[in-house]
């Protein structure tokens, strides 16, 4: 199972959310390209990064952060946040991103999301599938959709998405425990395809839920306050994952 660490930028600083509430804020470092090296330090391969100012923004902000981290780090780097078209997903992909996530896109274009797979592969693009109450959320996570998150999973997959990471918004920064529940439903959703990787986000605070969310077959975890605040701690991890494969 891959350990991503997140790291989730306002005004180039590195933040952490509430729910997804802007105005639940708190500012963790002013230094990003840092923090990232800490992560490459301590032995792990993966970055989310989220630019919460392009998904509030409705565009690309925060590329000039993706940069910095790409010429200081050998991460494995995807991107969210304010991606609403091909020039975006160019900019991105241009700043140094591995791959990209489709999220507030994916729900609201499905004929330019599709086309952009067509074009990008299921390599390099991630459905992004996040969710309050079970239907999707877009936008910064401001506004619902008419989508329940299991039939958006499969009805993507069945056109050609591989990659998924889906977060319960309403664990997003609270330290409350993984949505198991959402995750079984959506393994179930696709389980007649090959190949399909969910990866998990929100609610993650310790060591025992990578352990049960590996148990439960997902293929990765992202995590992002609990390496903040050191409930996990960035040493203990690494050593977890050395053991772990």
């Amino acid at each position: 199972m891959k350990i991503i660490p997140a790291i989730d930028i306002i005004d180039g600083s590195c933040v952490r959310l509430v729910k997804g509430d802007y105005a639940q804020k708190t500012i963790y470092s002013s230094d990003p390209v840092a923090v990232a090296q800490q992560y490459e330090d301590a032995g792990l391969q993966y970055l989310h990064l989220v630019d919460l100012d392009g998904a509030r923004a409705g565009k690309v902000v925060n590329h000039p952060v993706i940069e910095k981290i790409r010429r200081h780090t050998s991460l494995h780097i995807d991107v969210g946040g304010g991606i609403k078209s091909r020039e975006d997903v160019l900019k991105v992909f241009d700043s140094g991103a591995d791959e990209v996530t489709l999220g507030s896109l994916s729900a609201k274009d499905r004929d330019l999301t599709l086309s952009l797979l067509d074009e990008f592969t299921a390599e390099r693009l991630i459905l992004g599938a996040d969710c309050i109450d079970g239907i999707i959320a877009v936008s910064g996570w401001q506004e619902r959709t008419e989508h329940t998150v299991q039939d958006f999973v499969a009805s993507y997959v069945a056109d050609g998405f591989r990659k998924i990471v889906s977060t319960d918004i309403s664990r997003d920064g609270m330290l409350n425990g993984p949505s198991v529940e959402l995750y079984e439903s959506l393994q179930k959703a696709v389980e007649e395809t090959e190949g399909v990787q969910i990866v998990a986000s929100g609610g993650i605070r310790s060591i025992e839920d990578l352990v049960l969310l590996r148990e439960k077959g997902l293929s990765g975890a992202i995590i992002g306050k609990a390496l903040f605040e050191n409930r996990i701690r960035l040493n203990e991890l690494a050593q977890w994952i050395k053991g772990a494969h």
